[in-house]
């Protein structure tokens, strides 16, 4: 691609601002590990929204979201509940304040605090440490393999280097050089650097949505991308057959990926999603930055706030620019793509589309953002798994007594050794990357069941906690090596009820010896669910204590937030394929249930915060 003075000025003058602003706030964050890494839960909760909406703005998923657009147009808004994306309207109804009540620093302290510290708990807390940091190691690996491809496509320069016997391609020099930077200036500043840089970051990023969006809604129109598509590729709805042939369109290729995905019985699919979503949504956030911005929030109800920030300020600008690359890639693209049939590259939309469309100068906005949504995505990490070696292992089983200044300084030293290892990973192959990806999604399979039940069930212990992660672990190995070719989705039911097998076998091996601490848990964080045991006993010790009895408001909630979210991804693209009816009727539903969040969520977060003020002073 090549670049003005202009674009390369801009993207230039991006990058030094990033590193100048990590290091200008730096001294706020040397106090101690709570301000290194929560920011000393000082910051504004609209900042930390800010911040988290960056974090998950990552170029990787969004090229993923826009191949998906791509090749099943509305239906598409469905695909990502694989994960589920509305888990984050779980943890902004209730989940976020039930997490900032707890008032630890990370997910494996989270475990003690749930179930006290004997020997179960101990090996849950080992357990989600090794989650977390494996987790980190697998995406910075990721990371690495992803940005440098991404750059060679998008800037001009070969920075291709033979360093002795080494060479690094153009690919992994890029790579190694934005990795650098980035961690220079996470581990410098810790949480308030990430913060900071990442709201700087969402600012570029979303001006270059528009700017795309822009320049797509001006270039196309209704008839061409009709004209490009199948029919049924602009209908939201479905029934037990996807119902979309490309067979006659510009793209025949397509209905080979389709295959391949293993997408064709969509209401099925849908029907696994459901099942899956609840119960992993339930379990909460994994211990990742998701978390650690919960955890840095004031209050709880800033910190249900704060989640629910990260979806109305990034899905409509990100599905803008998605809708935009997809019909920009649908309409003029149709030469190079059609070319390589079933095997189309859907990476290279981003670029391609870009080196065609965006004017100098906005241009290199455009790349400054896309590279913004890498590295606040990568700082994110970065900051977030030390946290569990300095606090988890260091200062929990090694030297308790550390003082502040080493202990900030075993984290400076604990984030370049991961970054290390993850980009050592990046280096030496696919071989290793996919081990490493393979233990992140093992150890992912085995975190709903036990993750579920630690919020519920009061009998639950540590033991059950850390033998159903195993067995959650044991069962998505055998699917790996035994059934690679079976969409993962299909097998999670079997996954999920042997985890919970592990969960009950653990659980009743031995008495509940922990009562006090779960007592203690129950009565701070106050869940709904099955608590009755705990639950008299605690009213019995305090008559002024109220029990959770939000379970419906809660559950009546999330469906609003769903379809809320919902609304976020469509309207985008519908506003971008002129469907004006559907634009219409979503944008009404999307202010009548931002007002229904608002009167039954939002108001009622200042009685959450006053519960909380009562209860720590």
């Amino acid at each position: 691609m090549s670049l003005s003075i202009l674009d390369i000025g801009i993207i230039i003058g991006y990058i030094i601002a990033i590193l100048f602003l990590g290091f200008y706030i730096a001294k706020k964050a040397s106090k101690d590990l709570q301000s290194y890494f929560l920011g000393g839960n000082k910051m504004k909760w609209y900042m930390l929204g800010l911040s988290n909406a960056s974090g998950m703005f990552d170029i990787s998923g969004t090229m993923w979201t826009v191949s998906i657009l791509f090749i099943y147009g509305l239906k598409s808004a469905f695909i990502p509940w694989l994960w589920p994306v509305w888990n984050q309207v779980f943890v902004f109804v209730y989940l976020a304040i039930w997490m900032r009540r707890s008032n630890v620093m990370t997910g494996a302290q989270w475990i003690t605090f749930r179930f006290g510290d004997g020997k179960g708990a101990r090996l849950s807390h080992i357990i989600i440490v090794i989650f977390a940091i494996v987790s980190v190691i697998g995406f910075i690996a990721y990371f690495f393999e992803g940005i440098g491809k991404f750059c060679t496509s998008i800037l001009p320069w070969d920075l291709a280097v033979q360093i002795g016997s080494l060479h690094l391609s153009s690919e992994r020099s890029y790579a190694l050089i934005l990795c650098i930077l980035t961690t220079l200036y996470t581990i410098k500043g810790g949480m308030y650097s990430v913060v900071a840089t990442e709201v700087m970051q969402f600012v570029i990023m979303t001006i270059s949505c528009f700017v795309i969006g822009y320049i797509a809604y001006t270039s196309v129109t209704a008839e061409q991308v009709q004209a490009a598509i199948p029919g049924g590729w602009k209908d939201l709805g479905f029934g037990w057959d996807l119902g979309l042939n490309w067979a006659n369109t510009p793209f025949p290729g397509v209905n080979e990926k389709i295959a391949k995905d293993g997408f064709g019985l969509f209401g099925i699919l849908i029907m696994m999603m459901l099942f899956k979503g609840i119960f992993a949504s339930i379990a909460g956030p994994v211990p990742s930055y998701d978390m650690q911005r919960v955890l840095s929030t004031r209050t709880p109800g800033d910190a249900a706030k704060m989640s629910f920030t990260t979806i109305w300020v990034m899905y409509i600008p990100r599905y803008l620019m998605v809708a935009a690359f997809a019909v920009l890639a649908l309409v003029y693209m149709q030469t190079e793509l059609g070319a390589q049939g079933g095997n189309i590259d859907f990476e290279k939309i981003a670029p391609l589309a870009i080196a065609k469309f965006v004017p100098a100068g906005f241009k290199g906005l455009l790349l400054a953002g896309l590279l913004a949504s890498f590295m606040g995505t990568f700082s994110a990490f970065v900051n977030a798994a030390p946290a569990y070696i300095v606090n988890d292992i260091y200062k929990k089983y090694i030297n308790p007594n550390s003082s502040n200044e080493k202990l900030i300084r075993m984290s400076i030293l604990s984030s370049m050794v991961l970054v290390c290892i993850g980009i050592l990973f990046g280096f030496m192959g696919a071989s290793l990357n996919k081990l490493t990806l393979w233990i992140t999604s093992a150890l992912y399979g085995g975190y709903a069941a036990a993750n579920f039940l630690k919020w519920i069930w009061w009998r639950f212990t540590g033991y059950g906690y850390f033998y159903g992660m195993l067995f959650g672990l044991i069962g998505s190995t055998i699917k790996l090596f035994f059934f690679p070719d079976i969409v993962d989705i299909y097998v999670f039911p079997i996954i999920l009820l042997f985890s919970f097998g592990g969960c009950i076998l653990g659980t009743y091996l031995s008495p509940l010896v922990n009562r006090e601490a779960v007592k203690a848990f129950y009565k701070q964080t106050n869940p709904w669910g099955f608590w009755g045991p705990i639950k008299k006993e605690v009213q019995a010790e305090d008559p002024d204590f109220k029990p959770n009895g939000d379970f419906k408001r809660d559950m009546v909630n999330i469906f609003t937030g769903i379809v809320w979210q919902m609304a976020q991804v469509v309207i985008p693209i519908y506003f971008m394929i002129r469907e004006n009816y559907q634009l219409l009727g979503w944008t009404l539903i999307f202010i009548a249930t931002t007002w229904m969040l608002k009167k039954n969520w939002w108001n009622r977060l200042k009685d959450v915060d006053e519960q909380y003020k009562k209860q720590t002073t």
